[in-house]
């Protein structure tokens, strides 16, 4: 029976996971590699990393990370983070990654995107576009790890990338990171309706239940971060992840 895919996305910071709420307030989670061996055991449909700091220090993630990562993961997997040319994006596809992240780039070189897919094929690429809604309640994009605003809106954002060859999108609210309380649903709808490749919903998932409100809401898969990594009330670190027959009760 087909379902959603329901994707755990993890975030590197010096080549530690970490947790954040609003992309700030760091909190270390563990050792990459172990969490990948915990959601093989868990089964989990597909895996992201994002490199939090690499656009900052204009360096790409580690290919020697990736490469450990694609040596024990079963599942696909993606990975994002200070990626720039070519040659980095098929470094990190040679290194085991199926797809690559583009988010910084994606809004100053769009071209990149075409370049990339017209040599790997657009399901690599994928674009993310971090949003956040200004004192109006205006969805705006931002980039580099959230700390730039840029004078774009996300539907233009996402129907360039579009445009450009990317094979799909990663949406991912600002504002709803690590609060646990649902997905910003009106954004998902908004951009869902403007462009025909795949949306993933990412930020603010606290329930099987915020799953389903996102896939009615457009979205074609599901990511998600505390969810995955934090158990109860008081946020213990545990990594985890739904059985398959959670998930398909979830979405039927």
């Amino acid at each position: 029976m087909f379902r959603p895919r329901v994707i755990p996305v993890l975030l590197l910071r010096q080549k530690g996971l970490v947790k954040t709420v609003r992309f700030g307030k760091f909190k270390y989670i563990g050792d990459p590699i172990n969490a990948v061996r915990i959601f093989n055991d868990l089964e989990a449909d597909e895996l992201v990393f994002l490199d939090i700091l690499a656009s900052l220090e204009k360096r790409t993630i580690a290919v020697d990370l990736v490469r450990q990562i694609g040596d024990e993961a079963y599942m696909p997997f993606a990975v994002g983070g200070g990626i720039t040319t070519v040659n980095d994006a098929m470094s990190l596809i040679n290194a085991g990654a199926e797809k690559i992240i583009l988010n910084t780039i994606a809004v100053s070189d769009p071209n990149l995107i075409s370049s990339i897919a017209s040599f790997s094929g657009s399901q690599s690429v994928v674009v993310s576009i971090d949003v956040k809604k200004n004192w109006l309640g205006k969805h705006q994009v931002y980039i580099k790890s959230g700390r730039e605003k840029v004078a774009i809106n996300p539907v233009e954002q996402a129907r360039i990338a579009e445009d450009a060859g990317a094979g799909e999108i990663i949406l991912t609210s600002i504002d709803e990171d690590g609060m646990m309380q649902g997905y910003d649903l009106e954004i998902v709808k908004k951009i869902t309706e403007s462009v025909k490749i795949p949306v993933v919903a990412s930020g603010g998932a606290g329930s099987l239940q915020d799953f389903k409100l996102a896939i009615s809401a457009g979205a074609h898969a599901v990511a998600a971060g505390s969810l995955f990594v934090y158990h109860g009330p008081r946020r213990a670190v545990l990594v985890n992840y739904p059985n398959k027959e959670e998930l398909i009760n979830t979405f039927n």
